[in-house]
């Protein structure tokens, strides 16, 4: 299934199915320790979000949800092993969606913005915290914004 525009290259593409994995990674190695719970917490939400994602963004979630843990996994194996560099590496990759964005339909483009935050938050509070209190650490709270990435309702 091609969702996308043709003018978008397949590294492109890549990177955007590869959000989810990307801000996963980002905002569970923030602390630099990726724990169980944040991997399962994405797991979960890639599988929910097939059904329970804004209307603009289920073909997207469909594709970009098939063999996550697989994905995540890989992408995982392959990140530098410091924070520091695997941070880096991270932010840069998400920082590519600042020259894709604007070419996309401009409502998938926020609401697709508006997920990777959704997620961000998500997987911030999945580790952590007492009774749901303090969920979110120092570290995740710095990123959780993606203030890396453009937002495309202001442009």
């Amino acid at each position: 299934m091609n969702i996308f525009p043709s003018h978008l290259t397949a590294d492109e593409k890549e990177t955007l199915f590869n959000m989810p994995i990307y801000v996963t990674l980002l905002i569970a190695g923030a602390d630099n320790k990726i724990d169980d719970s944040e991997i399962s917490t994405a797991i979960e939400l890639a599988r929910l979000s097939k059904t329970f994602s804004r209307q603009e963004l289920t073909d997207y979630y469909n594709i970009a949800s098939e063999d996550f843990a697989e994905k995540l996994q890989s992408v995982m194996e392959d990140l530098p092993q410091t924070n520091e560099s695997r941070a880096k590496y991270l932010v840069g990759e998400l920082e590519k969606l600042n020259d894709i964005l604007p070419r996309l339909d401009r409502r998938f483009a926020i609401d697709f913005y508006e997920s990777a935050k959704a997620l961000a938050k998500k997987i911030a509070k999945s580790s952590g915290g007492i009774l749901g209190y303090w969920a979110i650490g120092y570290e995740e709270s710095q990123l959780i914004g993606l203030d890396m990435i453009d937002d495309p309702s202001e442009y």
